[in-house]
C-alpha cells in the first residue's frame, strides 16, 4: 500500500459518519425510475459541497454525473457508477409512504459508495496522482418496471428507451467516458468480476373485449380477462420448447383485470418481461409470446394490442482485473474477495450489459445485506462492508487503474473491442421497437 492508498483509506475512515448517513437518507427516501429527484438532488448536494469543477444534472431526466477534473483533464476518464432509482415494495419496513418504493436491491449502497469515493478522490494530492479523469455518475431507472409509465414517458418526447443507462447512451452522456466500475450488493460477500447474466424485451400487452351485464348477459360480450387466460395457457405450453442453455423467463402481471366485478371485462392490460441468455433466444421467446396472446384472442373473438420495447442487453462475461482485485483487498484486509467464474450465469438483467457492449466495465460485489432480493425480507445487516468497503474499493479502484500514468486503464481500452457503436447500438434498440394491434370481432360467423 503506498501512501495514496493510505490517504484514501484514513479520508474515507474520517468520513465514515456521514458516507453511513447519506446512505441511510437515501435508504429511507426511495423513488422509482426517472421520478428520482430527491434522491439526484441528495447526490448532487454532495458534489457540490467538494466544489468539483463540473456537474451536469437532468440527463435523462434525473442522472447526474459531477467530473473530478476539468473537462479537457489529460488522461482516459473512468466513470464510478450508481444507481439512484429504487423498487415499488411498499411492505418493506423502510417503504417510502409517499412512492411505496423501497431500496430492496442495494443501490443506495452504490450510492454511498460514489459519495465516499468522491470524497477521498477530491483530496488535492489524490486527485494530482491521478493520470486521467473519474466521473462520479448517478443514472436512473435500472430496476424496469412500470412500463406503462415509461412508454408514456417515451410517447411524451422524454425519453426513448426504458433503462437508465440505455438513455444515457442513445443521448451521448456516455461519449466522454472511456471505461467504468460499477458495483451490486450481494448477500455472498465481496467478489470481482462478472459472468453473463439475460438480456430481454419489454411488453405492454392490452386484451380487447366488449362489456356486458356480467349476470344478465354475458352473451353480449366478450370477456377479455378469460382471453388473457387463454393466452398465459399457450405461453405455459411454450416452455417445453425453450432450450435449458437459454435460460428463458418469462413473467407477465396482470395492472388492469376489468373495471366492476358484474360487467364482463372489456380490457386487460398485462406488462411483461421476456428474458434470455442471448438477443437470438429472446427474439425467438417474444415471438412465442406474441403467438400466445393472439391465439388467446382470437378463440374468444376479442381483439389485441401488442407493443414491444427495447429492455437490456445481456452482460458479457468479464474476468476479475487485477486492480480492482487488489483495490478490494486493501479496502477489506482479512475478508475472502472471490473472483467471480465467467462461465457463471444469472437469470435476472441490467443494463451494465448495455454499456458493457459499447465501452469496458469492471464489476464488483460487496455484502453486508441479507434477506431475498426484490422482497421486504431485503435488510442491511452490516453498514460497514456495505457502504464504507464499497466507497473504498471504488475509490482505491479508480487509483490503481489511473497512476503510473494511467497504464492498467489504457491496457483495458486498448485491448476492448466494442460491440457496437453509439449508432450501431441505438439502431439495434430501435429494430425491437413493434407495435400490432387488431380490433375485437366477436363471435360472429365468418361467411
Amino acid at each position: 500500500m503506498d501512501h495514496i492508498e493510505e490517504r484514501i483509506i484514513r479520508r474515507i475512515a474520517e468520513n465514515r459518519e456521514r458516507i453511513i448517513q447519506f446512505a441511510r437518507d437515501i435508504y429511507r427516501h426511495a423513488e422509482l425510475g426517472f421520478k428520482e429527484t430527491r434522491t439526484a438532488a441528495q447526490f448532487e448536494g454532495l458534489l457540490r459541497g467538494l466544489k468539483l469543477p463540473r456537474i451536469d444534472t437532468g440527463l435523462a431526466l434525473t442522472g447526474v454525473k459531477g467530473s473530478l477534473k476539468p473537462q479537457e483533464a489529460a488522461g482516459p476518464r473512468l466513470a464510478l457508477i450508481g444507481e439512484l432509482d429504487a423498487l415499488r415494495i411498499p411492505a418493506h419496513p423502510y417503504a417510502n409512504p409517499e412512492t411505496q418504493g423501497a431500496h430492496c436491491c442495494g443501490h443506495h449502497a452504490q450510492l454511498a459508495g460514489i459519495a465516499g469515493a468522491a470524497i477521498a478522490l477530491a483530496d488535492p494530492e489524490t486527485a494530482a496522482a491521478l493520470d486521467g479523469n473519474v466521473v462520479f455518475f448517478a443514472v436512473p431507472a435500472e430496476e424496469y418496471g412500470e412500463i406503462a409509465f415509461k412508454n408514456q414517458l417515451r410517447e411524451a418526447g422524454k425519453i426513448r428507451y426504458g433503462g437508465g443507462k440505455c438513455e444515457l447512451i442513445r443521448t451521448g452522456a456516455f461519449d466522454d467516458i472511456d471505461l467504468s466500475i460499477c458495483h451490486h450488493s450481494s448477500n455472498e460477500g465481496i467478489s470481482v468480476g462478472n459472468g453473463s447474466s439475460n438480456g430481454f424485451v419489454s411488453k405492454v400487452i392490452r386484451i380487447l373485449g366488449r362489456s356486458a351485464h356480467a349476470a344478465a348477459a354475458p352473451h353480449l360480450g366478450i370477456n377479455a380477462l378469460n382471453a388473457a387466460a387463454l393466452g398465459h395457457a399457450a405461453l405455459q405450453f411454450h416452455r417445453e420448447t425453450f432450450r435449458d442453455e437459454d435460460s428463458i423467463r418469462i413473467h407477465p402481471i396482470i395492472t388492469k383485470g376489468g373495471d366492476l366485478v358484474n360487467v364482463i371485462p372489456d380490457e386487460v392490460v398485462l406488462e411483461a418481461l421476456v428474458r434470455g441468455k442471448t438477443k437470438e433466444a429472446i427474439l425467438d421467446a417474444n415471438f412465442k409470446t406474441d403467438r400466445s396472446y393472439r391465439a388467446g384472442a382470437e378463440a374468444l373473438g376479442a381483439g389485441y394490442e401488442i407493443e414491444t420495447m427495447p429492455g437490456y442487453l445481456p452482460m458479457i462475461p468479464t474476468p476479475a482485473h487485477p486492480a480492482l482485485v487488489e483495490a478490494a483487498r486493501l479496502a477489506a484486509p482479512g475478508a475472502e474477495v472471490v473472483l467471480t467464474d465467467p462461465q457463471k450465469h444469472g437469470s435476472a438483467s441490467t443494463d451494465v450489459g448495455d454499456l458493457q457492449h459499447i465501452q469496458p466495465v469492471l464489476n464488483f460485489n460487496t455484502g453486508g445485506t441479507r434477506g431475498a432480493y426484490h422482497s421486504p425480507m431485503f435488510e442491511i445487516v452490516d453498514e460497514e462492508e456495505a457502504y464504507i468497503t464499497t466507497a473504498k474499493i471504488f475509490a482505491l479502484g479508480a487509483y490503481r487503474l489511473l497512476r503510473d500514468k494511467a497504464a492498467a486503464a489504457r491496457e483495458i481500452i486498448e485491448a476492448y473491442h466494442p460491440e457496437f457503436t453509439r449508432d450501431g447500438y441505438t439502431a439495434f434498440m430501435e429494430s425491437l421497437i413493434k407495435k400490432e394491434r387488431k380490433e375485437a370481432r366477436g363471435n360472429e360467423r365468418e361467411s
